[in-house]
């Protein structure tokens, strides 16, 4: 025995792979159109199946409810793609990670938020709007918070390690006030009620965080 691959059966194998990485990625597509149209309680499984071009079975098997296909919906607005590669890995928050400065920090990640806010606040606010009446969207958005949250706090965290926030600053403080600023009911009063350009609001948002925190 040679212990060489098979070439056919390493093609086929990739061939499956990118087939699945498309029909997820068509199913995600046709579930955020249908969140944003018909609101959460209107989006089924069978209707994204229809939307999708498959069956209700295939939406099923790779998401298995809707709590879980809300969420790949929400991370892949946040993301702007399905790669599934982790937010803190990609190179926006890699910038806002490693530099040192803590007032370009917040700079950077204003024109962070500025960029992916539009594509996943909406969604978020959907799966809000639902939460209160509907027990699948309660999770999902109790899940984004807890996550947020988390976030938050590993960011309070580095900048109380790296001696940026001011001395009566605690870590769990700065926690709150960053989770505060990012949140998605923010850019809602910011963006949609007031109709402040994107950019206007990241700059709002560093400069906030910048008189509070440092």
């Amino acid at each position: 025995m040679t212990g060489e691959v098979n070439p056919r059966r390493s093609y086929h194998s990739t061939t499956r792979q990118e087939q699945a990485r498309r029909t997820r990625s068509t199913i995600i597509d046709a579930a955020h159109h249908l969140f944003m149209t018909d609101g959460f309680a209107g989006t089924t499984m069978p209707a994204v199946a229809a939307a999708a071009g498959v069956a209700v079975q295939t939406v099923y098997k790779v998401f298995t409810n809707k709590t879980q296909l809300a969420k790949a919906v929400f991370d892949t607005a946040i993301a702007g793609d399905d790669d599934g590669a982790p937010m803190l890995q990609r190179e926006a928050l890699t910038r806002v990670r490693t530099e040192p400065d803590p007032r370009v920090k917040f700079q950077l990640y204003g024109e962070f938020l500025a960029t992916v806010a539009p594509r996943h606040v909406p969604v978020q606010l959907v799966i809000r709007d639902a939460a209160a009446v509907d027990p699948e969207a309660r999770a999902v958005w109790a899940d984004l918070q807890t996550e947020r949250l988390t976030g938050m706090h590993m960011f309070a965290t580095s900048l109380h390690d790296d001696g940026h926030l001011r001395s009566e600053v605690t870590v769990e403080e700065a926690r709150d006030i960053l989770w505060t600023y990012n949140s998605a009911e923010v850019y809602e009063l910011l963006v949609i009620e007031r109709a402040w350009p994107p950019h206007r609001y990241g700059r709002w948002v560093a400069a906030a965080l910048t008189a509070a925190l440092l």
